[in-house]
């Protein structure tokens, strides 16, 4: 047993809440980034994209939840501060100032990234024998995966 924050926490599953809080930071940057480039899409797709931007920043502020709340159902630490999870994500902020194509091809690298978290956290899950992380991981990473599918169909 190891202690977070004044809380004694199984050394197994210190790894299962860094990766946990890595997919928790990433998922808050990429919300912010749709949100961002929801209200700054302009040009002839701006109706889908605007569409699409929305669903995105709302799936995700939902799945952020999730992780944050399994990280506190297995004893660790969620950690808040949005400093913390813009120094810690591999996800980059954006100005929104871009043409429709640039948000597209960042979002979509953005959420190719989140997949990528989630597997790695996935397999951390695994190793630890813990299912039920390991189940709400692979969820959200399919989720990620499928908002890339859809938004490089818009490039082809």
């Amino acid at each position: 047993m190891e202690l977070i924050k004044g809380h004694e926490i199984p050394q197994a599953s210190l790894a299962i809440v860094d990766a946990l809080n890595q997919a928790v930071a990433e998922t808050t940057v990429t919300t912010m980034l749709a949100q961002n480039f929801h209200w700054n899409v302009t040009g002839m797709a701006f109706g889908p994209l605007h569409d699409l931007f929305q669903r995105i920043y709302e799936d995700h502020f939902e799945g952020q939840d999730d992780l944050a709340e399994r990280i506190k159902a297995i004893g660790g630490h969620a950690q808040g501060t949005l400093s913390g999870m813009v120094a810690r994500s591999k996800v980059e902020e954006h100005e929104g100032e871009a043409t429709d194509r640039e948000m597209i091809a960042a979002m979509a690298i953005a959420q190719e990234t989140l997949a990528e978290t989630l597997i790695g956290a996935c397999d951390i899950a695994s190793e630890k024998n813990d299912k039920l992380t390991e189940d709400l991981c692979i969820g959200r990473a399919r989720e990620h995966e499928k908002f890339a599918w859809m938004l490089k169909s818009h490039l082809a």
